[in-house]
């Protein structure tokens, strides 16, 4: 129950401003127990997220004074001593999981001592890839959206970085093809997960964060193509994006998801105006671009500020 819906049941019935109180106290305003387990949460990430960022600072600093032994052994030791708090504390599993993070992030750190220490020569993709293969048993079984947002960061780090120091006859869109459909495949296991597995609790922040990441690529290798007249070599990308708008605006229609509706016309309306960037480069384009852009933004929001009113309605 939301606040509009007590709003709409005190004006159309019969209910006491007491009655209202208690609706909104029970449903709409946060308790004593919600504030504390926020705070609490709260409180245990910023300090996991600062014990991280000083080990990384305390390396750094004190790099040229340390021995190697002291430097493996001081991150090994915390690894092993956060790992231990999350198997057999019994503290609730959301710090389990806040903790379990940190560890994670903790592994990339070992990963790059290493290869400092013993100068092992690897590329930079390597550390990423190690890094990445080394926390996966981790985000299977953890369940937890920030494991899966730090995975997908550094899977498609690595893809990038493999792109630029091996693959050097990767072209521009292939690469974002790639990156394009890595987002994609994580964007309808996440929405399958949500929507099959009840047990496994998808947050929409998540799911919108690699929505818009995939769409990101997709925009950014279309117009790459139309910029380089390359049409021919990305029709798997425009045929794949064609095919995922069209189900995105169906989807978003069909679940009254104002978030898909928004970002897929605009990148529409980033490659019309990168399409009429090809087509002339004059002073006159540009206008036209500008006119394009201000009317084409201006219609969308109209569009689905109609389209909410008539949902709430």
């Amino acid at each position: 129950m939301k606040r509009k819906d007590i709003q709409l049941i005190s004006r159309h019935s019969n209910l006491s401003e007491s009655g209202v109180k208690t609706a909104l106290e029970k449903h709409i305003y946060f308790d004593n127990t919600a504030w504390k387990k926020f705070l609490q949460l709260l409180f245990i990430t910023l300090g996991a997220g600062f014990s991280v960022a000083g080990v990384v600072f305390f390396f750094a600093y004190n790099w040229a004074d340390l021995h190697k032994f002291a430097k493996l052994g001081f991150i090994q030791g915390l690894l092993i001593v956060m790992m231990a708090i999350v198997l057999f504390s019994k503290v609730s599993l959301s710090i389990k999981n806040i903790l379990l993070t940190a560890t994670a992030v903790l592994v990339g750190v070992l990963f790059a001592v290493f290869g400092q220490i013993y100068q092992t020569g690897a590329n930079a993709y390597d550390w990423f890839l190690g890094w990445t293969a080394a926390i996966t048993l981790w985000v299977i079984i953890s369940k937890y959206a920030p494991m899966w947002l730090l995975y997908m960061i550094l899977l498609n780090t690595t893809l990038v970085l493999y792109a630029e120091q091996v693959a050097f006859n990767w072209s521009d869109i292939f690469i974002f093809t790639l990156l394009f459909g890595l987002n994609l495949l994580a964007l309808l296991v996440a929405l399958g997960l949500d929507f099959y597995l009840k047990k496994i609790e998808v947050p929409n922040w998540f799911i919108y964060t690699v929505a818009l990441a995939a769409v990101t690529f997709a925009t950014i290798g279309l117009s790459i193509a139309i910029v380089d007249k390359k049409m021919s070599e990305a029709i798997i990308l425009i045929v794949v994006s064609l095919a995922t708008y069209a189900g995105g605006l169906f989807y978003g229609y069909q679940q009254r998801k104002i978030f898909y509706l928004s970002i897929i016309p605009f990148s529409v309306i980033i490659l019309f105006a990168v399409f009429i960037i090809r087509l002339s480069g004059d002073a006159g384009s540009f206008f036209l671009i500008t006119l394009f852009i201000v009317g084409s933004v201006t219609l969308l929001i109209r569009g689905l500020l109609s389209l909410q009113k008539m949902w709430k309605n």
